[in-house]
């Protein structure tokens, strides 16, 4: 298979499994949620949001080259910020507040779906365990990000009265972030893998990594949007309110 050929089956997984086509996404960016299932998903996704760069930080132990070190360290500082500045994890806080949470009740990680903390810890150990070609290519959902997030902006401006420049600058800072991110990251896949079993394992990583994305989506679905599902421990409306 040429690079054309691994890049082209690499995008086509995003095709069909990208969380974009999930129904909670079409409802979110329709303006079909109430403000509780908002803020359930502003809950849940902090658990994947803090866990980045723990898991890029997991990644990184594991590179002898201070070359990809340098190279992918950008990913820890895009998210964790300065002292001062704080990143994409306290952009993604400042949501939480305009949607009416105590920011402080969100970053403790209190009323996470078991399901949402179970696909985030896997995606963890598998960048943390897994070969580094499989570790990288899990990153390129990165490939199909901007668009969701041009998506969600549009839609949840046009929808929300919580929505504002400041409120939704997480995803706007990731239009440019992540297009630098995946460019690295694809290119390092491309040329690595090699072999057809390599091709086979990078495409295998990049649907463990739709299928982590999805799994949380289906949690917040069955708990949120279908009456009577919220498991024990989760996240109840009209907790953590700011």
């Amino acid at each position: 298979m040429s690079r054309e050929s691994l890049e082209a089956r690499l995008r086509q997984i995003g095709a069909e499994r990208y969380h974009d086509k999930h129904p909670f996404h079409h409802l979110l960016h329709s303006g079909g949620c109430t403000p509780d299932q908002v803020r359930a998903w502003v809950i849940n996704r902090w658990a994947y949001q803090a866990a980045i760069p723990m898991k890029d930080a997991a990644f990184m132990s594991r590179c002898t080259d201070p070359a990809m070190r340098r190279e992918w360290r950008s990913r820890i500082e895009d998210h964790d910020g300065g002292v001062e500045e704080g990143g994409g994890i306290r952009r993604w806080l400042k949501l939480a507040e305009a949607v009416g949470l105590d920011p402080d009740f969100v970053a403790s990680g209190r009323g996470v779906l078991p399901a949402t903390q179970f696909a985030v810890d896997a995606y963890i150990r598998y960048v943390r365990d897994m070969p580094l070609l499989q570790a990288v290519a899990s990153s390129l959902t990165e490939l199909f990000a901007p668009k969701i997030h041009e998506q969600r902006i549009e839609g949840l401006l046009q929808h929300y009265d919580f929505a504002s420049t400041e409120s939704l600058s997480y995803f706007r800072k990731r239009l440019t972030e992540a297009p630098k991110d995946v460019a690295f990251g694809l290119e390092w896949v491309l040329t690595h893998a090699d072999t057809p079993e390599k091709e086979d394992m990078a495409a295998e990583a990049l649907i463990f990594k739709t299928n982590v994305l999805w799994a949380q989506l289906d949690a917040l679905h069955s708990a949120y949007v279908e009456p009577g599902r919220i498991p024990p421990g989760a996240w109840h409306p009209g907790e953590g309110l700011a």
